[in-house]
Parts: structure tokens; sequence; C-alpha cells
């Protein structure tokens, strides 16, 4: 593994990441359990050239970020998008837990039999042991582990293709709200920190994945026939065109969605935020917030989705209102 990119020379003496960097906070008045120092190796590692971004630059902001992303990662398995040479060099998942980390731990196998042992982040300091692995990215689940076979949440990620401007991501993400409330469910909206955004809406927990999966599927596949101009049911880069896919298939069986707060692998290190519906149509683009200029904004932590967790409706009445049923 190589220690800088070509061209830069890391500093290889370790950083220390101080209390008062730490989060105190929690939107549920939790406070945040992190050690008094935590070491950075290669603190000064470029991580992202374009913006002259360094390990030591993500870890504090995980460290400021901790406790806000803890509300969105408990009780749920992680994938990890790992970048050892920075996020111009190569990236992958790791999905399994490889040795012992502060904060981590490897869920029962039994939860996914015939497979390793998937990650759960135990506690806030978690999101630090994974920074300081250069892990840039955390994924969640649509289930947890106390149910892992029946989620608790619908997402729709509006995703929004070559040629497609700034102004129609953020109607799409409105005309999502407006369907759903039609429906009959709350539906949630947080920046995916890339290109467009992220609907998600709290679900009783009462339908299994492929239920889940099918009923978004055909929801997307509606509005595609209803707009035809503005979106495509289909994936990949060439059905996408001046169009966007709304990506059901994250509600399917283990597929995972950035986790709010997350940083992004991306030139400019963008951040999942979340916001509330009334803040859409002010938005400048999805990677608003980075890493650099996010900080202001943790002020305002999980405050849009404050009535989250008191949101959840079954998903039976949604289904009887749009006609669907299973064969």
């Amino acid at each position: 593994m190589k220690s800088a990119l070509p061209g830069k020379r890391a500093d290889k003496s370790p950083r220390r990441i101080r209390r008062e960097d730490a989060p105190r906070a929690s939107r549920t008045g939790k406070v945040s359990p992190l050690p008094e120092k935590f070491t950075v190796t290669h603190p000064d590692r470029v991580i992202d050239p374009t913006a002259d971004i360094k390990k030591v630059d993500l870890v504090s902001y995980y460290a400021k970020a901790a406790a806000l992303m803890f509300d969105h990662l408990q009780g749920r398995p992680v994938s990890m998008v790992r970048a050892p040479e920075g996020i111009q060099g190569e990236l992958f998942f790791q999905r399994h837990l490889e040795g012992e980390l502060d904060g981590l731990r490897a869920l029962p196998e039994r939860l996914r039999p015939g497979h390793e042992s998937m990650i759960e982040v135990a506690k806030p300091v978690g999101v630090l042991s994974a920074a300081q692995m250069n892990v840039i990215e955390l994924h969640t689940w649509n289930a947890t582990k106390t149910s892992i076979g029946k989620p608790d949440r619908m997402i729709f990620d509006i995703d929004p293709g070559e040629g497609v401007q700034w102004p129609a991501t953020q109607e799409a993400a409105l005309l999502m709200q407006t369907l759903l409330e039609k429906l009959e469910l709350v539906p949630f909206v947080k920046t995916s920190g890339g290109k467009g955004l992220h609907v998600v809406v709290p679900l009783q927990r009462r339908h299994d994945w492929d239920t889940v999966k099918d009923f978004s599927q055909l929801m997307v596949q509606q509005l595609a026939q209803t707009f035809p101009q503005r979106f495509t049911a289909k994936s990949g880069p060439r059905n996408r065109v001046q169009k966007i896919f709304i990506d059901y298939l994250r509600n399917g069986w283990s597929a995972t969605t950035v986790c709010a707060w997350s940083a992004r692998a991306r030139p400019g290190m963008g951040v999942s935020v979340p916001i509330g519906w009334d803040e859409v149509e002010t938005l400048s683009a999805s990677d608003q917030w980075n890493v650099v200029n996010v900080h202001d904004r943790l002020a305002v932590g999980n405050a849009p989705w404050a009535s989250y967790a008191k949101s959840a409706r079954p998903l039976t009445a949604a289904m009887k209102i749009f006609g669907f049923s299973r064969s």
C-alpha cells in the first residue's frame, strides 16, 4: 500500500484528534463515547488532490459528525468503501471485518447464512476506526440486525443521467414526495453528496425484501410510463441520457445506500446531508456540502429528520391505493 499519491510526500508522524474535535451529542442527546485521543497515521496523505483534502481532514470531519451519523448507522449492517491511495486510486467495498477495531464488530453469521459475518458500527468511535483504515464511505442496509428479513425503510435514489440539469433533479424529488404522501407514506430527503437526491421512506417491518422491492419498482415504472421524456425505469448510462433513473434497486436484499453524513469518494468529497423538504429548492447541488464546508451544517444536525422514528407506516395501505398485489 502506497503512503502517498505520486509527487506527494506523506507525513508519517501520527497525529492525534483532540477531544474538542469530537462530537458532543446527537439529536437524541446521547454523548458520543469517543476516546480522549485518537491517533491518525499518515495524517498528511492527500486523499483528494482536486481539493487538497488530506486524511486528517476526513478523520477530523468524522470526529465531529460521528454521533450524528450513528443515529443512521445503529443496528444496521454496513459496507465500507476504502481508498488506500486516495479517491483517484483503486476503490473497493469491504463487507467483512479483518481483525478487531474499536467500535466495529462482526454480526452473527446466522443473519446471512453461507456468507462471512457482516459489519456493524457498534459505537460512534467505529466511524473513526473506519476512517483510520482509509474508509471514505459507509453504506447501510435497509433492515436492522433485529429483523434482517423485513426492511424498515424504502429508498428511491434520484439519479440524473448525462445532460440532466440540477433543477430537474430537484423537481423529481418533489414529485416523489407528492406521490408518496398520496400513498399515505411519510418521505424524508437527503443529499447524496454526489449528483442526486435520496428519498427515504420509513416503514413498519411487515413485508419481506421482495415485496418492498417489487412495489418500489412498480412505482418507478409507472412514473417512467407517465413521464417518458423525464424518467427511465432502466438502469445503465445509455438508458439515462437526458433522463433520470429513480433507482429502486436499493431496496433489494443486501443492497446498500450511502449513509447520512457519509463523505463521498469523489472529487470535492461531498457529504450526504439530511435536509427538510422546504430546503430542496434552495440547494445549489447535491454536493453543496463537503468535508471542508459542512461544519456549520453540523449544528443543524438531524433536526430535519426529527420525526423520522415516529413516521413509519405499513406499506399495506400504499399497496392497496396503488393497486399492487402479490401474485
